[in-house]
């Protein structure tokens, strides 16, 4: 369906990944649409609030309105998320950290609003995936993104030998996250079950001041002391 020049449009607006860092990570046209903005879809309305603070919206929060779309929203409430857009109003989208739409719930309303003709605009702003990829040394002409790590032990460390082979088979990078508070749990998975030739570049926390991004051989890695992941945002990349 072609896009209706009636209706608004809906701006993905990327936001920073945990620190006001706007004039390092931010283009100045993604501050500035953001600020002729005065509804917003979000995951979180307090990191909406705290993010439109920091960037010097013009209008008080009072009088910006908020809606939320998160995994919590359920499915039938997500289509008169779309009524402003509809009428004509440009409306934004945020997650609550880095590019909205990949991994992240952003994407139900993307699909609906192309289902509707309603153009949908994504901004330039940082992407932990892709960031991580940029300085890892990994495969950048092939790789797939995983999303979420099996929760339970046994299914994890099966889907750590899938992902693994997968990888060696097609030499392709592998990405992959996992909730921040087991990060830790995952990495010992990865290191106790990973062939030692494997590659595994950890990112954690990109873009903020303790950025750390390593790549290392497995067995490199169980020679090493291992860095804190626990709550803190991570972004594991394998290629075997």
């Amino acid at each position: 369906m072609l896009t209706n020049a009636k209706y608004g449009t809906l701006y993905f607006i990327p936001v920073t990944m945990g620190a006001d860092n706007m004039s390092l990570v931010l283009p100045p046209d993604v501050i500035s649409i953001t600020q002729g903005l005065d509804e917003f879809v979000v995951e979180n309305e307090k990191t909406a609030r705290h993010f439109l603070g920091a960037i010097k919206h013009p209008k008080t929060i009072r009088d910006i309105k908020f809606s939320t779309l998160n995994k919590r929203t359920d499915e039938k409430d997500i289509p008169e998320l779309l009524d402003s857009l509809i009428a004509g109003k440009d409306v934004g989208l945020m997650s609550e950290a880095g590019c909205p739409g990949i991994a992240d719930p952003g994407a139900k309303l993307a699909a609906l609003a192309h289902k509707k003709g309603i153009l949908v605009a994504p901004l330039v702003g940082p992407s932990s995936l892709l960031l991580g990829l940029m300085a890892s040394g990994l495969n950048g002409q092939r790789f797939s993104f995983l999303g979420y790590i099996a929760v339970e032990k046994a299914a994890r460390v099966k889907e750590l030998k899938t992902i693994e082979q997968k990888s060696k088979t097609h030499q392709e990078t592998q990405l992959f996250i996992e909730t921040p508070f087991r990060n830790q749990h995952l990495l010992e998975d990865i290191l106790s079950n990973c062939d030692g030739e494997t590659e595994l570049c950890i990112a954690c926390n990109i873009s903020l001041p303790d950025e750390f991004i390593v790549t290392k051989r497995i067995r490199a890695w169980k020679q090493t002391e291992l860095p804190d992941l626990h709550k803190k945002p991570t972004v594991f990349l394998l290629l075997a």
